[in-house]
């Protein structure tokens, strides 16, 4: 059994990656007056949406901590660490390239804005970073899943931090993996926090899948950790604070959204968890397993990767709540269509950027 493929995993990718898709379409193309926090119906909307981008990143370290704990069985952990790595700068090139306005080089007009982090940049280097830390433990399992908790703990209760911090000093191209001073949609610290706690989940996978009633043990887990850390996380920090005469636990509890949106996570995973026998569909699992084409797909469409003139740019934001609605729903069914039967799979860039990496590495031996 513990060979077993993990089928809750696909479908919390492929419902994560339908959120993302409709989330960037109805904030890129819905009428400002609409998004107002006082209609119930967009308070709603913008809550779950919330939820989306700590999802895919929590996943991703889990699928991939655990396909690389699987290889180690099979004594082929370091092929899946140097795949993890080409896979890694893949994501971070990958990323860079969507923001390339060519158009606008073409005649002459340069700027900064393509070297902004989003998504794909963090969850790239996110995986050379759980490598790293895999490395440095040694390969051991249990100091490696107890460095990916403490780490991912300690990301979230620090957040007060270095919320506002900026280093000046560095390159552009550096610092807006920490800074979103000059327009980075996500940054390395928290992100990777949920990325490494997904990598610790991955351990508890590994070490205890094969054994009886762990499904049902696990669901009961998550359903019960993530409840504790909705309601009550903010106040077990006050607690610590004023037990340990820490500020920083003041502080990260009056401005507590890490904690609980892994809380969500968590309700999300269980939700999936128990439900995977009647959603093992097969075209859900495969827009779980096709989310980087998917993704590439939407933001050409949406933001206009390459020539600048996307759907946010043609129809600007004007749609009312109906034709937003039901703009998003066509959007989710052209993309994944697009995806599955007319893209181009990245093997081939992959292939090569792994060659590459492969032959650079026998030079230098």
């Amino acid at each position: 059994m513990r060979n077993s493929r993990l089928y809750f995993i696909d479908i919390v990718r492929a419902f994560a990656i339908l959120m993302m898709l409709q989330g960037h379409f109805i904030d890129a193309l819905i009428d400002p007056v609409f998004r107002n926090p006082e209609f119930t119906t967009y308070k709603i909307w913008s809550y779950f949406r919330g939820i989306t981008a700590p999802t895919f990143f929590t996943i991703s370290g889990l699928i991939f901590t655990y396909l690389l704990l699987r290889a180690k069985e099979k004594n082929e952990d370091k092929k899946r660490m140097r795949k993890g790595i080409t896979r890694g700068l893949f994501l971070i090139g990958v990323g860079y390239l969507l923001r390339i306005p060519f158009l606008a080089w073409l005649t002459g007009h340069f700027n900064t804005y393509f070297l902004v982090i989003d998504v794909l940049q963090i969850i790239g280097l996110s995986l050379i970073l759980i490598i790293s830390i895999y490395f440095f433990s040694l390969k051991k399992t249990y100091l490696f899943s107890a460095v990916t908790l403490v780490l991912a703990i300690s990301i979230f209760v620090c957040e007060p931090l270095y919320r506002g911090i900026s280093v000046d000093s560095l390159p552009i191209f550096l610092n807006n993996y920490i800074s979103k001073t000059n327009g980075s949609v996500f940054t390395i610290i928290p992100w990777f926090g949920y990325v490494a706690f997904g990598a610790f989940v991955a351990t508890i996978y590994y070490k205890n899948v094969h054994k009886q009633y762990f499904k049902e043990i696990m669901i009961s887990i998550f359903t019960i950790v993530g409840i504790i850390l909705i309601s009550y996380s903010s106040a077990i920090l006050v607690y610590l604070s004023k037990l340990f005469d820490i500020q920083l636990f003041m502080d990260s509890a009056s401005y507590n959204y890490l904690f609980t949106r892994l809380g969500n996570v968590l309700l999300y995973f269980a939700f999936f968890y128990a439900f995977e026998n009647f959603l093992k569909i097969p075209i859900l699992l495969k827009i779980g397993q096709k989310t980087l084409s998917i993704y590439v797909i939407h933001f050409i469409i949406i933001y206009g990767s390459f020539t600048g003139l996307g759907f946010k740019h043609i129809f600007g934001k004007s749609l009312n709540p109906t034709e937003a609605i039901f703009g998003a729903a066509l959007f989710l069914v052209i993309v994944c269509f697009i995806s599955f039967y007319y893209a181009k799979t990245n093997a081939f860039l992959y292939v090569q950027l792994r060659k590459l990496i492969d032959k650079r590495k026998r030079k230098n031996e």
